[in-house]
């Protein structure tokens, strides 16, 4: 896509960091935008502030993680702009983080539930509108670093995120094959400023589990806290709205903002390759 203006973009996880950014610069372009989150405060505080600047906005209070509540969505979205041209499955909740296993079942539940099940019902919901508009499109799924890498106490985070990752490219694939207008990225951040350690405030009452139980593991205590350390001084999140937005240019599948990360990356391809055992260090 080239032009944005006077098109419609729907971004979940709108309320705040990345989301937030992407929903801004969309709008700066002249596109309607729907903001989709959880957290109803928040939301209409964004739309109320976007309104303000003088964007076409629709707020839409969304749980990614039910099929029917992003369904619901893309009505409201056809309901009241007659299309979808951007779609961004961005809505996301932080690692439980610990041991694989003392995570819980609640545990898997929560977070598989927004970060990998919320991008296959945007996919299932708004993919085959956008199909049949037969127009130009993008689709852009969240996934984070930490889908092309696996650090130890977050694999909740990992197995979300790997699965979006793979998702993605699945998805490249076949809308190419069947020589659709429609092109997809998958943004792959590693530390940015947003209150995603925080996503515990959203988590739903029947998934807290037995509470928070203090692990058995040192190490893991301790990467909890270098993770809120690095997410709080990151990258803000107006740089990744910008990289993104020249992606759906571009049309490049992968966006990697963080470019330091890409030698572990590389490291990781050749473990595999050389079937070589990684080793045990811990980046942030």
């Amino acid at each position: 896509m080239k032009e944005f203006h006077g098109k419609v973009a729907v971004v979940t996880g709108a309320a705040s960091g990345i989301g937030r950014a992407m929903a801004e610069r969309f709008a700066e372009e002249g596109m309607n935008v729907v903001l989709s989150d959880v957290e109803e405060g928040a939301l209409a505080q964004t739309e109320a502030r976007m309104k303000a600047s003088g964007a076409t906005v629709l707020a839409v209070r969304t749980d990614v993680s039910s099929a029917a509540d992003v369904r619901a969505l893309a009505g409201k979205t056809i309901e009241a702009f007659g299309a979808v041209h951007v779609l961004c499955n961005n809505a996301g909740v932080p690692p439980v983080v610990g041991p694989s296993w003392e995570l819980t079942e609640a545990d898997w539940q929560w977070v598989l539930g927004v970060n990998l099940w919320g991008v296959i019902h945007g996919i299932g919901a708004f993919v085959p509108i956008m199909l049949r508009q037969g127009n130009e499109g993008h689709i852009v799924n969240t996934a984070s670093i930490a889908g092309l890498l696996s650090a130890p106490w977050a694999a909740t985070y990992d197995v979300a995120k790997h699965g979006v990752v793979t998702l993605s490219e699945s998805l490249h694939r076949e809308l190419a094959l069947t020589k659709s207008r429609i092109k997809v990225s998958v943004l792959c951040p590693a530390w940015v400023k947003t209150q995603l350690m925080d996503g515990d405030r959203n988590r739903p009452a029947d998934l807290q589990g037995d509470g928070v139980q203090e692990s058995g593991v040192p190490q893991a205590s301790m990467m909890e806290q270098v993770f809120r350390h690095s997410v709080a001084t990151g990258t803000e999140p107006a740089g990744i709205a910008e990289m993104v937005l020249d992606a759906i240019r571009g049309e490049r599948l992968y966006v990697l903002p963080h470019s330091q990360w890409k030698e572990q990356i590389r490291a990781r391809m050749e473990d595999i390759l050389e079937e070589r055992n990684p080793g045990d260090e811990v980046a942030a």
